[in-house]
Formats: C-alpha cells, structure tokens, sequence
C-alpha cells in the first residue's frame, strides 16, 4: 500500500495530498487544489470518477464548453470527460478507480448505472446547502484521518465505506435537486437504465424504439417518464450523447471526419454531416477548425 501526504502543524491541520494505492490497482485520491498543483486535474486513471468539490470561484473548460463554478458547487466526472483549467483558485478532489470501488458491482443508485456517473452529456453539478458542506466537511476529515494515521488490514474496507458513503450524500442532493423525487423506484430505476443502455450503444442505436424495446416498455412511458421529470426528450438525451462524443473526437484526436462518423455508427460522411450541422449549426468540419 502506497501512503502520500504533506501538512503543515500550527493549531491547524492543512492536507495537501492523499493517495492510496492498493496491492490490487486500487487507486483513491483526495486532494486540496490550487493554483500551484492543479495539474492533479489532467492525471489519466483508467476506469476514473471524479468529484470536484469547489471552494473559490473558478473557470474550467468541460468537453470544449467553458462553465464558471461557484463556491460549494460539487462536479461529477467521469474518465471520459476531457477537462482543460482555464481558472482554478481552490477546490477539493476525490478521484477513485473501478478497483477501487466497482460502480457496477456496488448498489445501483451511486454507481453508474445511477445519475451522477454514467458518461452521459450530462454535467451533474452538485450545489450544497450548509448543512450539506458541513457533512461533507466531516468526511473529508475522516477521510484524512483513515489515510493518516491506520495502516492496517482494515483500511481499504474502511476507505470504501466513506467513499460510499460520500457517494450516497451527493445523490441524494442531486435527485432532490433534479426532481427525481417526483417519481416512484421503479420510474427511477427505468430511467437510469434507460441511460445505461444510451451509454453502451449510442453508436448503433439512434431511435427510443430501439431502447424501448430492451427495457420491455412502449417508447411513449418512456417519454412519458422523461416529461415528468422535467428532463429533455429520451430522443434529445440519445442525440446529445452523440453530438458530445463526436465533439470529443473532433477536438481531442487528429481523426479526420470521415473516420470519426464511421466510428459514431454513420454509414457515410454526409449523414454525419447532416445530423452534426441541423443540432451545432456548422458542418463537423467547420467545428474542427474552429477548435484549432
């Protein structure tokens, strides 16, 4: 096991880093970020999640979109999100892995099959009340506690247990925040393996027909499930999917165009022209050079 952390003692306790790494790849880390060391933000893990909790008002630019963050905004990333730091004054990050904590493996609901990980166009953003900041305030010092000061064989068990823990705050502030309490546990339950489903096959399947189909129900309850929820269309979210992918690829890879929408599930350029320029407006090309 691999332990890495650097304070300062003056009444006050100040934890610049933790890291755990685990005989097995499992990989936890929790930092306090700045200016000076926000580097940590670009690190590449395989099988990532992310929450970064901000403290100071800061800028960063998510899949090409700049976004201005408040103080006490927690955001929800995935390893697939390509971040690039335009300002970032003081934050706190929480990054672990899938041998870390299995989000399939672990309750559906905080996992990401659940709302704030599944890869989706979606930015989950977390604003916290008071009494929300100060929980997490305590688990992130427990947390700092956990990684100080044991090194036992109980440590990993221990350190999942607050990561889920942190996890089930974060959702359930977010289902308030997103209406999802308006609906019963099994819409819930279609509706984020609805999103489920979009995630794995938005390259081959375009219609809601298609994903009706898999869950076993009719197009318009899934519709229907969507309105009440005050979420944009089933048909919207599987669009929205593909646009972030193919801005991904467009911005992040030297792939020519033609080679990205084969990738997408295109049979030829011009459909993936056609459908990239009736949601941004400009052909994929023009956004690629735009980008440059």
């Amino acid at each position: 096991m691999n332990f890495k952390s650097s304070f300062l003692v003056n009444n006050y306790v100040i934890v610049l880093y933790m890291l755990y790494q685990g005989p097995s790849q499992e990989f936890l880390r929790i930092e306090s970020i700045t200016s000076s060391n926000c580097s940590f933000l670009k690190e590449i893990v395989p099988s990532a999640q992310t929450l970064i909790w901000i403290l100071e008002k800061s800028e960063l630019k998510i899949d090409g979109k700049l976004y201005s963050f408040h103080e006490d905004e927690v955001i929800c990333l995935t390893e697939f999100h390509q971040v690039e730091i335009i300002n970032i004054r003081k934050a706190r990050l929480v990054r672990f892995n899938r041998p870390f904590f299995c989000i399939l493996d672990h309750d559906s609901e905080i996992g990401c099959k659940g709302i704030l990980f599944f890869g989706s166009s979606q930015l989950p953003i977390i604003t916290l009340s008071d009494p929300e900041k100060e929980k997490l305030e305590t688990l992130w010092n427990i947390f700092y506690m956990e990684i100080q000061e044991t090194r036992d064989s109980f440590q990993l068990e221990m350190l999942q247990m607050l990561l889920k823990r942190l996890l089930i705050i974060c959702t359930r502030i977010f289902k308030k925040q997103k209406n999802y309490n308006s609906l019963n546990h099994k819409q819930t339950d279609l509706i984020r393996e609805y999103n489920f489903l979009v995630e794995k096959h938005f390259r081959e399947k375009r219609s809601v027909t298609d994903y009706a189909e898999m869950l076993n129900k009719s197009p318009k309850t899934i519709a229907n499930l969507f309105s009440k929820l005050g979420a944009k269309s089933p048909l919207s979210f599987i669009q929205d999917r593909t646009m972030l992918e193919a801005k991904r690829m467009l911005s992040y890879t030297d792939k020519p165009v033609k080679e990205i929408g084969y990738d997408l599930g295109f049979e030829d350029i011009q459909a993936f022209s056609r459908f990239f320029k009736n949601i941004e407006g400009i052909s994929p090309s023009e956004f690629k050079d735009s980008y440059k």
